[in-house]
Order: C-alpha cells, then sequence, then structure tokens
C-alpha cells in the first residue's frame, strides 16, 4: 500500500488521482472501493473506479484531472493579478496553438511502438 502520498513534501499545486482501474472485474478485486475511497480521503486524493473495456469513467477521470488543474491555475492567476503582477496565463477566450506540441509527439512516436 502507498502511503503518505501528500506529505510535506508533495507540490501543492499537483493534482493526484487515485484510479480503480478494470472495474468490470469485480469477481477479481483486490482493493475494495470502499477502502479504495477510504485511502484516498485519508491522503486527499481524488478517487475514481474505470473501465476501459465497458467505457466507464474514463472521459470522466480526465476531465476530473483538468477540471483540478484549470482550478489551481485560475487561483494563481487571480492570487497574480491581484498582486499587481502581468500574467502569462491567456485571458478567456484567447485562443492558444498547440499544434506544434502535437506534432512533435507525433514525431517521436508517443505512446506507440
Amino acid at each position: 500500500m502507498v502511503e503518505g502520498v501528500e506529505g510535506s513534501h508533495t507540490d501543492p499545486n499537483i493534482v493526484v488521482m487515485l484510479i480503480g482501474n478494470k472495474s468490470d472485474l469485480r469477481h477479481l478485486v483486490a482493493v475494495s472501493t470502499e477502502d479504495g475511497k477510504s485511502f484516498a480521503e485519508r491522503e486527499s486524493l481524488f478517487f475514481m473506479e474505470t473501465s476501459a473495456l465497458e467505457a466507464t469513467n474514463v472521459d470522466n477521470a480526465f476531465s476530473e484531472i483538468l477540471t483540478q488543474i484549470y482550478r489551481i491555475v485560475s487561483k494563481k492567476a487571480m492570487d497574480s493579478a491581484d498582486d499587481g503582477a502581468a500574467s502569462a496565463i491567456p485571458s478567456k477566450g484567447e485562443k492558444i496553438d498547440v499544434g506544434k506540441d502535437v506534432s512533435a509527439m507525433k514525431s517521436v512516436g508517443c505512446c506507440s511502438s
């Protein structure tokens, strides 16, 4: 079992989620849902069970992580705006071109063999 995930050495700006994978295989469960939730709660983690086979909560897990990252970035932007500092965070409605980043990942062969 993992202990001390949220300790004194963890950056508070990092979002950590505990995923219980393969929830479609209930008969082979090694850790109960209750134990997973309890551990995540103790360690201040987000918890979700997923099944790629049944397409259960996979999109929701990514959405939750992105929502929490957005919340942290937005809070930092508001804090820096309150301090009078210029923010490097795009304003609402501003377009962000990620084409270069995506094409660079494809040329490296991310996630494929």
